[in-house]
């Protein structure tokens, strides 16, 4: 038999990408988790995700940019007897020269980011610029609050 080889395909880059997206995306996911846990269960076990795009695009209005953060139609509900439930929701993130599908993971203590793929218009051959044109594209979506 061969011999199979994983690779690791998480990097520095990821990780900071994640972190900057999560960053940028912190008071949605605020608002998100005002939702009740069983509402998103059911949506999502129904097959109601229009409800769900709905609470996401409330959610986003008062932050970011109109049609900068979308549902993208996806997601799971991790619930068994012995665990708190974990909701794991299909996120898009646009930019005029970048997009970002990702997934945002809602549990009752905590969210976290997990980026699936990332597009920029004209990628740099470096990283570190990429990774900065997406930390641009984040502050750009972002509204500005009068004060």
């Amino acid at each position: 038999m061969g011999s199979h080889v994983m690779l690791n395909v998480r990097n520095k880059h990821a990780a900071d990408r994640e972190k900057a997206l999560a960053n940028g995306i912190k008071e949605v996911v605020a608002e998100l988790r005002l939702v009740d846990v069983v509402d998103y269960v059911a949506f999502l076990r129904m097959d109601h995700l229009g409800n769900i795009a709905d609470i996401v695009e409330s959610s986003a209005q008062l932050y970011l940019a109109p049609g900068a953060l979308r549902f993208a139609g996806g997601g799971d509900v991790h619930l068994t007897w012995g665990s708190a439930p974990t909701i794991d929701l299909d996120m898009e993130f646009h930019a005029p020269d970048v997009t970002v599908h990702f997934r945002l993971v809602l549990s009752a203590t905590q969210a976290g980011v997990q980026i699936n793929y990332i597009a920029f218009a004209e990628p740099d051959a470096d990283p570190a610029s990429n990774t900065a044109r997406l930390e641009a594209a984040i502050s750009g979506a972002r509204l500005r609050t009068a004060g």
